[in-house]
């Protein structure tokens, strides 16, 4: 059986270094960014989805243009593909894409341009090969120190990563057992929240707010009101740019957050994130407009197939009563919600309305999952600090040196 695991290891970088993994970073983005543009018109109109098209015909040029390694701009070129492939797909299922873009902070490395050790990292950079320490937890039994450490783990690839001004190595770990074994191991679930004012909220406590959102939904709807005033053929045309422009940038903008949902899943060894079905979304969200119901849906879609890469898998859950139930009791009341405010008429627990239905999202998956096939294998839920099972039980980490 194999198993595998992403280990988020925040690295300390030698003085001069961020600088140098900076300029790597954008060349790595300018490579991906033009593989797919080329790949998504293709030279005869068709999307190219074959890595070895993509790279016979932008190699060389990549490589006069940038200053990376011959492997980093390989893995450039193959993180365009393996997008476009994914916007296929899409189509052929009928659904809305575009050509993907690529504005995150982040680079592939693989054995070639990347040394991993289980206490630091040597990394290919435009000025040549960096080394950087791990900063682990010093509990050698929670992640990622417990996969680091551990020599039955074998790094295979990483993703690194710059977030709030901090490097990070998002780095993809194996270990093969040979055990025969049926049983499935305990799991932990992210809960995520979907709304009007916060896009989304996961159980962990990481809000993403709707403010940006909004805001380009009310400028568009202006802007496209204007121009029907008109009447003219050409502001006709000019509406068909602005939903052009509109849709592109909804799409960078939920891309953006897709990424960091999956990077919370990530960063808390999560091995599902779990949503509320999408099915009756404006039943259950009715201030939501057609604008929200979309952004919801391609949020989903595009949180799927990102968590899919790291092994991760999404799912959705019967959304009934998440909005009303304490999940610290589990009393449920119309009354225990007021707008944005939680209140439990009952244990009197209070918090963020929608930071308590991504726990109640999540606790719908664990009830879930007691029925399973795997006879009812543990699964909690993260929390911004420990876990909450089904029973309703709090289950608090213990206290490390991160």
């Amino acid at each position: 059986m194999e198993y595998r695991r992403t280990a988020v290891i925040k690295l300390d970088t030698p003085e001069g270094a961020d600088t140098h993994l900076r300029e790597t970073i954008e060349q790595f983005k300018y490579c991906s960014n033009t593989a797919s543009e080329w790949c998504w018109h293709g030279d005869d109109g068709y999307h190219v989805t074959s890595k070895a098209k993509a790279e016979d015909a932008l190699y060389d040029q990549l490589r006069e243009d940038t200053n990376l390694t011959a492997n980093l701009v390989q893995k450039g070129i193959h993180q365009a593909v393996e997008s476009i492939k994914s916007g296929v797909e899409r189509l052929k299922n009928d659904q809305d894409t575009s050509r993907p873009t690529f504005s995150a902070d982040t680079a592939i490395y693989d054995k070639r341009s990347a040394t991993f050790h289980r206490d630091h990292v040597s990394l290919s950079t435009l000025d040549g090969r960096i080394e950087c320490d791990y900063i682990l937890p010093e509990n050698p039994e929670i992640p990622p120190t417990k996969y680091v450490t551990n020599e039955d783990f074998e790094f295979r690839r990483a993703t690194v990563h710059r977030r709030d001004g901090d490097w990070y190595l998002h780095a993809s770990m194996l270990k093969e057992d040979d055990t025969d074994t049926t049983t499935i191991g305990h799991r932990t679930v992210l809960g995520v929240d979907l709304g009007v004012n916060q896009l989304a909220v996961a159980s962990t406590g990481r809000f993403w707010s709707a403010d940006e959102f909004n805001h380009w939904k009310r400028e568009y709807e202006q802007r496209r009101c204007d121009l029907q005033k008109c009447g003219t053929r050409a502001a006709h045309d000019a509406i068909a740019g602005v939903e052009r422009k509109e849709d592109g940038r909804f799409e960078i903008f939920l891309h953006r957050v897709a990424n960091e949902i999956v990077a919370e899943a990530v960063e808390h060894d999560c091995s599902h994130i779990v949503f509320e079905d999408l099915t009756d979304i404006r039943e259950n969200v009715p201030e939501a407009s057609w604008h929200h119901l979309w952004a919801f849906r391609r949020l989903y879609e595009y949180v799927a197939y990102k968590a899919k890469e790291q092994g991760i898998k999404a799912v959705q859950v019967d959304p009934r009563n998440t909005s009303k139930r304490c999940s610290t009791c589990g009393f449920t009341h119309d009354d225990n919600r007021h707008g944005e405010d939680f209140e439990c008429l009952d244990c009197g627990y209070q918090n963020h309305a929608d930071y308590n239905a991504s726990k109640n999202i999540g606790l719908q998956y664990l009830r879930r999952r007691q029925n399973a096939d795997d006879g009812g294998a543990p699964v909690d839920v993260r929390l911004n600090r420990g876990t909450l099972n089904v029973s309703g039980e709090y289950d608090l980490p213990a206290v490390d040196a991160a």
